[in-house]
């Protein structure tokens, strides 16, 4: 892409920016200010780019995506399919606009106990502190242009805050709606888990239409000491479409984080989740799925960084590849000098159904302290002949005895799912799109 060329196509992405109104917190406007400043430095990245040497995404640079500016006139009709059983608390966006007529009210009992969920442009102004120190402060975008530009349209987005030492047992949806094509949406979330608080929040892209967007999504995610957060994420956008994410998670003193990441659909799509074990005895745990067909691309980068000692991490992260699709998974554990006593796994195990199936995968270790445990991995293969053998003397033909191998491996994740009518609906996926004939 020559300069000029590249130079228009930023500033068309840049393209309404300016039409956006004054938040009456000053740092999400002077966030805004210097994310547009920073677009204009930045280029796309390409596969001559290191952290992207995998992942070409030119296609999205050949096409032309402008922000919403007609909201689509959906009823609750059109969209409670996605709604969830265990849910009372949602917010849902359609092409990143809050949609309050689709949304539900928080039960009475938050009313007195501090627990907020709420779209971030309508925060009440003795809220504004708590965030203040946190939004666009986790997730840097002074060499992402994604991060980059979802800041420079940071107006709306999701915003939970859960006081210190209250436990709140029903997960909270977080439903984002895809319904026009040739649109870009830049989703933002903004999770803050106060101490010994406790929540499960997912995270949930969805579409009513079966042509090409964008999706372009930051959420950052902060857990003070003793604080539990369960995080469930789920993408399953047309595969015509491109979703580009990042995900920062902050991790205070003993405080747990767990973390399911599904990826379904998009034509291209990269997940950038950065854990940090900022103090002692943290623990997290990040999961992941992604099952992809015909030409799809789904590139997962992992960063643990373990600043502190004692604290633990576990890594699973499966892809299933059909046709001639391409996963791509780099996950990157580092133990600082002062991390002494880390206990950290990571695995990644793929599973190529075609052999036109193709996957990269870079596990990597970076270790500067000496009293640590840590092991990584990574397999790569297909079906296994013996397993199939033995499933074929009980009974099954070769073809359902294939069926169930490739849905039993995919189903290892998703039934790590801790709400249960989101596991069987995606478990159904799985069946579906595992199934061959």
């Amino acid at each position: 892409m020559s300069v000029v060329t590249r130079d228009s196509y930023l500033k068309s992405l840049l393209q309404g920016q300016s039409q956006l109104s004054a938040s009456p917190l000053e740092r999400l406007n002077r966030l805004r200010a210097n994310a547009v400043d920073r677009v204009s430095t930045l280029r796309m990245p390409t596969k001559s780019d290191e952290e992207w040497r995998f992942t070409d995404i030119s296609p999205l640079t050949k096409m032309s995506f402008q922000p919403m500016r007609i909201a689509s006139p959906l009823q609750i009709s059109d969209v409670e399919h996605f709604y969830l059983a265990e849910t009372v608390t949602r917010l849902v966006f359609v092409d990143g606009v809050y949609a309050p007529h689709l949304s539900t009210k928080l039960p009475d009992v938050s009313k007195d106990s501090g627990f907020v969920v709420s779209n971030l442009s309508a925060t009440k102004s003795e809220i504004l502190t708590i965030i203040e120190p946190h939004l666009g402060h986790h997730t840097e975008f002074k060499d992402n242009i994604f991060a980059a530009l979802n800041t420079a349209f940071l107006h709306e987005g999701a915003l939970i805050i859960v006081p210190r030492n209250v436990a709140v047992e029903i997960p909270i949806h977080l439903l984002f709606i895809a319904t026009q094509k040739e649109v870009t949406s830049h989703p933002r979330c903004l999770l803050i888990a106060e101490s010994g608080s406790t929540v499960t929040v997912l995270e949930d892209y969805v579409t009513l239409q079966e042509e090409a967007y964008v999706t372009n999504t930051v959420a950052e995610i902060v857990l003070a000491e003793n604080a539990v957060v369960n995080h469930c994420r789920i993408q399953r956008d047309s595969k015509k479409s491109f979703h580009m994410a990042n995900c920062t998670v902050s991790l205070a003193r003993a405080s747990q984080y767990q973390s399911i990441s599904v990826a379904f659909g998009a034509r291209i799509s990269r997940y950038n989740l950065n854990l940090l074990m900022t103090d002692e005895d943290a623990e997290c745990v990040a999961d992941g799925l992604a099952l992809i067909s015909s030409h799809q691309l789904a590139d997962t980068h992992v960063f643990i960084d373990h600043l502190k000692p004692h604290c633990t991490s576990r890594q699973l992260h499966k892809c299933i590849v059909d046709d001639a699709a391409h996963a791509v998974f780099n996950g990157k554990i580092m133990v600082r000098q002062d991390a002494q006593l880390t206990n950290s796994s990571q695995s990644n195990r793929n599973l190529l159904l075609t052999p036109r199936a193709q996957v990269d995968t870079k596990p990597q270790l970076e270790i500067f302290a000496d009293d640590v445990k840590c092991t990584h991995g990574a397999t790569v293969g297909q079906l296994d002949n013996e397993e199939i053998f033995y499933l074929k003397s009980r009974g099954l033909s070769e073809i359902t005895a294939r069926n169930l191998l490739t849905y039993a491996f995919g189903a290892e994740i998703i039934n790590r799912i801790p709400i249960e009518s989101l596991k069987l609906q995606l478990e159904q996926t799985v069946l579906e799109q595992t199934r061959k004939n």
